[in-house]
């Protein structure tokens, strides 16, 4: 009950809130302000902005955008910010209603995703007709291009600057290009056969198309939906049948789904692991080599290859 009060009276301040309130100070003479809801876009927005933007994340690491619900701080936030950046697509769900009233009262909000991707390079959701899956950075390219857009966007609030963000996007995009060559690389170390990745939700269609393995997640694209007794039984089968190696647990995820398909599988005679956790829809506290979208892939590519290639698992 606390949490949808104060998300009301965030509404309320939202809808409080008018341009007098900021600082009059050109944009020009500080650093833009930057609210991004995950920590892969404020990761992002930290790399194309550089210097000339200050960056806050709503969500920090592991946590889950498909739940998250904003608190009046955050709207407060939110408000205060020259520009705010999520995603779209449906993956900040609980905040629909608080993006749409933003931009009613004219603020500048940018959904990456949506402003990014071409409707014929994203992938259309199993479960919701009308809608796409919200995962593109799971595809390196595809998450390039959402860097430029970016660039533009901050672009269009100084454009004085806007050549600043044009080059730190095409260094930045360079830089992605190295990734997913090293991410194709370690993939051939895994038999064709066993290019099978399982986890806790349906992320990873992008990484899937992008890089040659079939995709199944025990809940869908939206941890929202609940997993049936059904949905653990058959991808128990499915384990079982091909001999798969090992699964995956996710870091914003309970890893209880993915434990109870491990022993449904163990009913079945086989034995299958778990092969670590993967960086789904965050990424990892400071101390870790996924603190960043680079290290995250990396981390992410070089667990399935340990876990798949050799069955070796955590």
């Amino acid at each position: 009950m606390l949490r949808y009060i104060a998300w009301f009276a965030g509404i309320g301040l939202l809808a409080s809130c008018t341009s007098t309130e900021k600082p009059e100070v050109s944009i020009a003479d500080r650093a833009i302000r930057v609210v991004a809801t995950t920590s892969i876009i404020a990761d992002l927005a930290t790399t194309i902005g550089g210097s000339e933007v200050e960056v806050e994340s709503l969500m920090g690491p592991g946590v889950d955008p498909h739940l998250y619900q904003a608190s009046a701080r955050d709207v407060s936030r939110m408000s205060e910010a020259d520009i705010v950046v999520y995603n779209g697509l449906h993956l900040e769900g609980k905040m629909g209603d608080i993006f749409e009233a933003m931009r009613e009262r004219g603020a500048s909000t940018v959904a990456i995703a949506e402003v990014s991707i071409s409707d014929s390079l994203l992938l259309p959701s199993k479960l919701f007709q009308g809608n796409y899956d919200p995962h593109i950075w799971f595809d390196v390219r595809l998450w390039a291009q959402a860097g430029h857009s970016l660039a533009t966007a901050l672009g269009r609030l100084d454009s004085t600057r806007f050549r600043q963000f044009s080059l730190r996007a095409s260094d930045y995009a360079a830089k992605l290009m190295e990734v997913d060559a090293y991410v194709h690389s370690r993939v051939s170390e895994i038999p064709e056969a066993k290019r099978l990745l399982i986890t806790s939700h349906d992320a990873f269609e992008y990484f899937g198309r992008a890089y040659g393995f079939e995709v199944r997640g025990l809940q869908g694209i939206s941890t929202a939906l609940e997993v049936a007794t059904s949905d653990i039984q058959d991808l128990a089968n499915l384990v079982a049948e091909r001999r798969i190696p090992a699964m995956f647990v996710e870091s914003s995820i309970s890893p209880r789904g993915i434990e109870a398909v491990r022993e449904a599988v163990r009913d079945r005679g086989f034995k299958v692991r778990i092969g670590g956790t993967l960086y789904g829809d965050a990424l990892g506290g400071e101390s870790t080599t996924a603190a960043t979208y680079l290290g995250m892939v990396r981390h992410n590519i070089d667990t399935i290859v340990l876990a798949l290639s050799n069955g070796e698992g955590s």
